[in-house]
Parts: C-alpha cells; structure tokens; sequence
C-alpha cells in the first residue's frame, strides 16, 4: 500500500480509530494485523518472506539467549544472519551475480550454466533484514534482551510506517515502545496527534508536489539523456538531487508522523543534508538510519578509525561500495558507492591542503563564506555522483558525465535556455516546481532554528492556521496524485 494512495486515505484513520478505541492489551494485535494488510496489499506473496526472517531472527535470538557459551552464540549469530543475506542474494543479487559470471565465462567462450531467476524483487527487504540482523546483533552483543513475545517482535519487524522504506530502526528503541506497558502510555494526545498529522502533510507536501513533478522533468531527460547536453543534463541532475531527497525525506516524515500519531517515536532519518559542508557530513544528515546501521555493524567492526591509514583507507572503501549494493543490483550503485568513497579519502588526505588556500585567500577570516563555498562544493560532489545513481546503465551514465561540459552556449541566449527547458516540461510548471524547492529550503533554514512545528504552534491562530491550510491545499490543488511509488522501494 502506497502512503499517496486512496486506500491509504481510508486505511489509517480506520487503524488510528481502532486503535485508540481498543483495550491496551490488545492494541499490538491491531497494529500487527494492520502491517500485515499493510504489506500484503502489494503481494501476499512478500509476506511470507517477511515471517521467515521473522521466525529465524525470533529463534535465533531465543537460542542466544538460553546459553553464556559464546562460541554456541556465534553459531546462531551466523545462522540468523547467514538466512537473511541468502534471501537478500536469492531475491536481489542472483541475476546481478549471474551476469557478473557469464560475462567473465563469455571472455573464453563458455556459455554460463546458471539459469535466470524471475523471481520478483519484495518491496522493503533491505530494509527489515537489516532491521532484523541488527536485533540480532545486539542480543549476540548482549546489549538486547531477545524478545519472548512472539507478537510483539514480529510487530517490531513489520511496523507499517516504516516497513517499506524505513528508518530502519533499532531494537533497543522501538521494541520497549511495544511491550504491553508502554502502551498504556499512548493515550489520545490531541497535541502529539495534531503534530504527527502536521509532519505527514510536510511529507506529502514534498512527495506529490515536489519530488513527483520533478520525476517528470527528470525521467524525460534521463530516459534519452542523447537529446541533451550539459546545461539540460546539469539541470536535469540538480533536480533530481532534490526530487530524491523530497522523495525519501518526504516518505520518512510520513512514517514518523504516521507513528507518532499512534504514540510511538521513530528515529529521525534526514537533518537538512544538502546544508552539509563536506561529504563526511552529507552522510552524518543523509539516510541517518542506514549510514549509521553501516557505522556500528560494519564500519566500527572493521577497526574504524581506530587503525593505520592504509586499513582506515578499506574500511571506507569497503563500506561504502556495500553500501552501494545494498541499494541495487547493479553496477550504477557500485560506482555511486565508490565515488562516495573516494570523495571521502580525498577529503581527508587533502585537508592541509584546504586549509592552507583557505589560509591565503583569507577564507577563515570570513567563516560564513568559506561555509558557503564548501556547502556548494558538496552539494555539487554529491549531485555528481547522483547521476550513477539515476542512470538505468552504466554506459548510459558515462554518456552524460562525457556530454556534461558541452552546449553551455545557450547561457548566452536567453531563449535557447528557455527553449531547453520548455523541452523538459512546461515553463510555468518549471517556475512553479522551483517556488516550491524554495518554500520548502526555507523550511529548512526555520528548522536549523528550532523545531518549526513547536514554533508555529506557539504562534497566534491567525498565523499558524492560514499556514496549515496553504499546505493541504496546497496539496489537494498541486499534487501529482497517479500513485507513483516512492524511489526507495527498489531497493
């Protein structure tokens, strides 16, 4: 089920309804079977991967927990999540591995004897097995308590608000917010009600009328980039910088708006990432979730930082190009993955080097416009590196990044850059589109200022409430309501 969609609009009030209405012992039984209905609306199918990953990870847990012997621990340790990469492999990676092999076989003329899966890939599985791996984890750690419900844990792995596309959350954060007591805690909270509906109506703002008319601009220019050159794929690349990041942060502040109405607190997953001021940053505030999922789960184990620089140097590369296949099967992610890599060893290597022409062009004399230039230098970096991420093929990536210095004429004539722009989209939708990325920047700016929803509350009915009803009109009159699917379910 679609957050944009019209089932979803009947769907969750019926499930707040309920809930609320229901005894605290039995609102988990509720919220379970919503997430199941939730999830099987795509496919029944999907789901009975979802209780496989739920029983291995529940047991393995279990078995954890009734022995001190570590090396008995390791095994379950490795059977949990040995099951979960295998279906990660089957149903994401197997034609991705199976191609890799046959074009190494076809260099000597061996036809490759592994035959084609047509499996289906199941929406959110990267993300409740990582969920489910992490619980894991911590109990092997011993900084987890396995779960003995049952219930319970497999709500903890299915949750509706975040099942498909997270945040992928912690154990040790969101299953003490299900045990029975807590749930006496969730009474009807007209102000934690009301703000949780506020930031769902942010998350639609950016979703339906942001990031889906940017898709348009974008899917028209990337699916024949060969009709542009560098200023229309420049263009078309900046834009997807933000449809991307109004696609996902716009799911995000659904799902936790969604669990906040309910009374529960999900992790928050973006911090203004474009704001950043150098790439280490852009993944302090970008996919929070996941970036530090990979930091305590594979990055720390590795050593860290804690090690000489040549193995500092692999531990980032290593993360970062697993990072890039977490998020597809192909070799577009790898290269997007690398990139981050490398831009992440540049940045570290070159530091002196930074400072000392910061030093001479008096930069650190003028804070606010060394911050600035750095702001734009990664927000360009990170927009660079965006183009493997979009591109359905490598080659089809390399074409653009090869075209992006050329036909940056039209700058000169005003009405070939219109031109250029009306062959993308219409000019009012385009004027209309950028309003809104501005709107929503200012947004951002109030929130590095404090909590923007804490604060037009505390304003005066006649300020706060014109402001609420622009947005859901906003909405209902400007929105791109074809129930297109968030970006971050491919993955």
């Amino acid at each position: 089920m679609l957050f944009n969609s019209t089932r979803f609009v009947f769907f969750f009030p019926i499930v707040v309804a309920a809930y609320f209405a229901l005894p605290f012992r039995f609102r988990w039984v509720l919220l379970l079977a919503a997430s199941y209905y939730f999830y099987a609306c795509w496919r029944v199918e999907y789901s009975v991967l979802l209780i496989i990953s739920t029983l291995v990870d529940y047991s393995a847990a279990i078995m954890m927990g009734r022995t001190a012997q570590k090396r008995v621990r390791r095994r379950y340790l490795i059977l949990s999540i040995g099951a979960n990469l295998g279906l990660l492999f089957v149903f994401k990676y197997y034609n991705f591995f199976r191609g890799a092999v046959a074009a190494g076989l076809s260099g000597v003329n061996v036809a490759c004897p592994l035959p084609v899966s047509h499996f289906l890939l199941p929406l959110g599985i990267s993300f409740y097995t990582f969920q489910t791996m992490s619980y894991v984890i911590e109990v092997y750690r011993g900084r987890q308590r396995p779960e003995k419900h049952l219930g319970i844990f497999a709500l903890y792995v299915s949750f509706f608000p975040q099942l498909v596309a997270g945040p992928i959350e912690r154990s040790y954060n969101l299953l003490p917010q299900f045990a029975v007591g807590p749930f006496e805690k969730h009474r009807f909270d007209y102000d934690r009600v009301t703000n949780g509906m506020k930031l769902m109506a942010w998350g639609f703002f950016k979703k339906v009328v942001i990031a889906d008319r940017l898709a348009v601009i974008v899917d028209h220019v990337y699916g024949d980039p060969t009709q542009y050159e560098g200023f229309g794929l420049t263009l078309a690349t900046v834009l997807f910088a933000f449809q991307i990041f109004c696609d996902f942060s716009g799911y995000s502040d659904i799902a936790i708006g969604a669990a906040q109405v309910l009374g529960f607190k999900l992790m928050q997953n973006f911090r203004r990432p474009y704001f950043a001021t150098s790439v280490a940053e852009f993944w302090r505030r970008w996919h929070i979730s996941l970036s530090t999922w990979f930091r305590d789960y594979v990055y720390i184990p590795l050593g860290g930082n804690r090690v000489a620089l040549p193995r500092w140097y692999l531990n980032i590369i290593v993360v970062f190009l697993l990072s890039g296949l977490w998020h597809g099967a192909n070799w577009t992610f790898l290269v997007w993955g690398g990139l981050h890599a490398a831009y992440m060893l540049a940045g570290r290597a070159g530091r002196p080097v930074r400072e000392r022409v910061a030093g001479a062009l008096g930069l650190t004399k003028r804070p606010r416009i060394e911050q600035g230039i750095r702001m734009l230098t990664t927000f360009a970096l990170v927009t660079f590196a965006w183009i493997f991420f979009r591109a359905p093929s490598l080659s089809e990536a390399l074409y653009i990044v090869r075209n992006l210095p050329s036909g940056w004429g039209v700058l000169l004539s005003p009405a070939q850059i219109v031109d250029t722009i009306g062959s993308m989209c219409s000019l009012p939708d385009f004027l209309f589109v950028l309003a809104m990325i501005v709107v929503m920047e200012c947004g951002h700016v109030l929130q590095a200022r404090g909590n923007v929803i804490e604060f037009l509350a505390q304003r005066p009915v006649w300020v706060r409430w014109p402001v609420y009803s622009a947005l859901v009109w906003c909405i209902f009159l400007f929105g791109i309501f074809t129930h297109k699917e968030f970006i971050y379910f491919r993955f």
